[in-house]
């Protein structure tokens, strides 16, 4: 029988793997099936823009058959690793029923989830950004919230229901933030009963500066920009608990708010957690230079979910540019290995680090440590990604998206187009309670 590889997941690193599996095996040579909860790979550096109507929320995803041509895909929730049986237990998501995939060489590249640190009421009162229901449903939450609030006359009511606290001052947050600020902007117009002080933008970020772990500039020229749009950045200051009626931070203060936008952090998934495998901090797989998974032969891990050391001590950080790079050196080891020749590490040096801030300003960490901000660097943010979105017709779409938005205010239709399961499903991966926007 030829060797069976499966590769579990299906964000940047599974495809890119994928991808580079096909090229590089004879035919015949192995067979490669790769599961996944969604048909579709999803673009995650646009969902603040898919949040605030910027984006349609289908031009940002590519179905995976329409990526890969020679391997077998399977819609399907993994249950269970039998690391000793070398067996994958999974659920077919549309029919119900469990299923066994058998593998040679095993890929995780099962991404990462909402981390909400445990903290009081945060899991049951927050609006995570990781998936694309959260984009549809934070989107859907912040028309209702225009709505409600245009129609009651408490003026505190309406301060509380319009004040939205982004919590977590890294690259989701700061883009969200942003985007926040031009969705209100555009479509204010369509409430007559809404004043421009009854809306309130806060980030709040525990450490001192915006964009931690990048050079300081980009972080101070971030808050700057946001302050002078509107948006007030409480820095230095975590987060203690959450309620149904506002957020709590350390020192007392607290801010009256009936939404949370939650991206302060993220974890492993949990579903590896509970596998016969090494764990490292915060539950990373732990893997060799090469991106084996230590101790389990067979066994690889590339993405968010792998703890992957750098030569220096640290870990590769988790993001999209990396995730991209690693499934391709994964793939090549896996290949090498069934030809019984040797495996290369994974070594990678990253191009830069780029965030944008909405009305055509961003920031961008360029080769050498130099710095970018302002228009230039918004203009480089949306060449790169829309150069790196799979598919021609996904380009054409977002580049029309784009446009329109530039010619027309942002849609306020609230659309509930996303069923009890997948909005179940993706709070349970996140650690929160299954929201749908409307209600708390």
């Amino acid at each position: 029988m030829e060797p069976r590889i499966v590769i579990l997941g299906g964000g940047f690193a599974a495809i890119a793997a994928a991808h580079a599996l096909e090229r590089a095996l004879r035919p015949s040579e192995a067979s490669i099936t790769l599961i996944s909860r969604e048909n579709f790979s999803l673009f995650t550096p646009m969902l603040p823009e898919v949040s605030s109507g910027a984006l349609d929320v289908r031009h940002i995803v590519t179905p995976v058959r329409s990526q890969l041509r020679r391997t077998r895909f399977i819609l399907g929730d993994i249950n269970a690793i039998d690391v000793a049986e070398q067996t994958v237990r999974f659920m077919h998501t549309l029919r119900g029923d469990d299923d066994t995939v058998c593998y040679d060489q095993l890929m995780l590249a099962l991404g990462s989830t909402t981390s909400t640190f445990g903290l009081p009421g945060v899991a049951e009162h927050v609006f995570a950004l990781k998936t694309l229901e959260d984009a549809g449903i934070l989107r859907n939450r912040l028309m209702w919230l225009l709505e409600l609030a245009d129609s009651t006359g408490e003026d505190a009511e309406r301060r509380a229901l319009l004040t939205i606290v982004v919590v977590g001052g890294g690259f989701t947050g700061v883009e969200t933030a942003g985007e926040l600020v031009e969705l209100f902007r555009s479509v204010r117009g369509f409430y007559p009963n809404i004043r421009g002080d009854d809306i309130t933008i806060m980030l709040v970020e525990g450490g001192s500066v915006l964009l931690p772990g990048l050079p300081r500039k980009m972080g101070a020229y971030s808050a700057r920009d946001l302050q002078r749009r509107g948006v007030e950045a409480v820095l230095g200051r975590q987060v203690e608990s959450a309620d149904a009626r506002g957020l709590t931070l350390a020192g007392g203060r607290r801010i009256e708010t009936r939404t949370i936008v939650w991206s302060a952090g993220v974890q492993p998934s949990p579903f590896l957690k509970a596998a016969d495998l090494p764990h490292g901090k915060h539950g990373a797989v732990l893997v060799n230079s090469d991106l084996s998974v230590v101790g389990r032969p067979g066994i690889w891990a590339v993405g968010d979910c792998a703890s992957i050391p750098d030569g220096s001590g640290g870990t590769f950080p988790a993001t999209a540019q990396h995730a991209i790079r690693e499934g391709p050196v994964a793939a090549g080891n896996i290949v090498a290995t069934l030809r019984g020749q040797p495996t290369r590490p994974f070594r990678y040096f990253a191009l830069g680090m780029m965030a944008s801030l909405g009305a055509h300003k961003a920031v961008a960490q360029l080769p050498g440590n130099r710095v970018l901000t302002g228009f230039p660097a918004w203009f480089l943010w949306r060449t790169y990604y829309l150069s790196r979105l799979p598919g021609l017709d996904r380009k054409l779409r977002v580049a029309f998206d784009w446009t329109l938005e530039l010619l027309f205010p942002r849609d306020i239709a609230e659309l509930r187009v996303y069923s009890r399961r997948a909005r179940s499903s993706a709070a349970e991966d996140a650690g929160l309670q299954p929201r749908d926007g409307l209600s708390g």
